[in-house]
């Protein structure tokens, strides 16, 4: 399966929060495919000072999408994320690892389940996931 995440920070050196996630997934979810460059976004939802830096990177994995719902969550701890958003209500973080979508035999997977959804319900309404999301499309030929 092709797996795509979106991955913010906005606290930080954005730039090495960005690769220390990449490192992170680079070990524990499979063969990376390609990356974007990266997206500068103001934070969306709630204020803050912080401009947020995005990337949407692409990757081959045999896990299946609550388990890297499952890994994705434990590397924002490592990287020392204390808390997700929750109902709306977002925060400044080091790191935020978004599975948006997912592709296999050149067919999107819909999933449904209390804990995630696919593909990302609200991804379309982003421009910092829609504009690297369509370069690593690009680089994929997708």
């Amino acid at each position: 399966m092709t797996i795509f995440f979106g991955i913010g920070t906005n606290l930080g050196n954005r730039e090495d929060n960005l690769c220390e996630a990449l490192r992170l997934l680079n070990d524990r979810v499979g063969e990376q495919l390609a990356c974007s460059s990266i997206y500068r976004s103001a934070p969306l939802g709630f204020e803050s000072d912080n401009e947020f830096a995005n990337i949407v990177v692409a990757y081959r994995t045999n896990y299946s999408a609550e388990e890297l719902l499952l890994i994705t969550q434990q590397i924002e701890r490592d990287m020392g994320r204390t808390h997700k958003s929750v109902n709306g209500i977002y925060h400044d973080r080091v790191i935020d690892i978004d599975l948006l979508q997912a592709i296999e035999y050149s067919k999107i997977v819909t999933y449904n389940s209390p804990t995630l959804t696919l593909p990302h319900p609200r991804m379309q309404e982003r421009d910092f996931v829609m504009i690297p999301l369509k370069e690593v499309c690009q680089v994929l030929t997708l």
